[in-house]
C-alpha cells in the first residue's frame, strides 16, 4: 500500500517510458525503482520516498498514490524473481532503500509535456 514504505507516481503510455528514459540518463542508469505495466493503459509507476508526492506541482496527466486521512492508494509490485506478467521492473529497487527523486522526477514530466 503506497504511503507507507513508499509513494507512487503513475504515468500512463509512452510518456511514462520516456520520462523512465530520461531519469535513467540523468541518473547514470540508476533512476531508483521504476514498476512497468504491459497491459491496459500500460502505466509506469515511480516509486518516491513516503511524503514526497506532497506539495508538488505535477502536470496533467499524472496521478500521484499515496495514503493519507480518507485516502488509501494500491500500487502493483511485481516479484524480483520469476514471471509477473503484466507487471515487470523497469528499474529494480537496489535493496538499499533508494528511490526516485521525487523532484527530479516532477521536473522530467514537466519538461516532457
Amino acid at each position: 500500500m503506497a504511503g507507507i514504505q513508499f509513494d507512487a507516481v503513475r504515468v500512463d503510455g509512452d510518456r511514462g517510458r520516456r520520462v523512465a528514459d530520461r531519469l535513467a540518463e540523468l541518473t547514470g542508469g540508476d533512476p531508483g525503482p521504476v514498476v512497468e505495466q504491459a497491459n491496459g493503459a500500460r502505466p509506469m509507476y515511480f516509486l518516491v520516498p513516503v511524503g514526497s508526492t506532497s506539495y508538488k506541482s505535477w502536470p496533467a496527466g499524472v496521478t500521484t498514490l499515496a495514503a493519507g486521512p480518507g485516502r488509501i492508494a494500491y500500487v502493483p509490485i511485481p516479484a524480483t524473481k520469476g514471471v509477473t506478467w503484466p507487471l515487470s521492473w523497469r528499474h529494480e529497487p537496489d535493496g538499499d532503500g533508494h528511490f526516485v527523486h521525487a523532484r527530479l522526477l516532477c521536473a522530467a514530466l514537466h519538461s516532457q509535456g
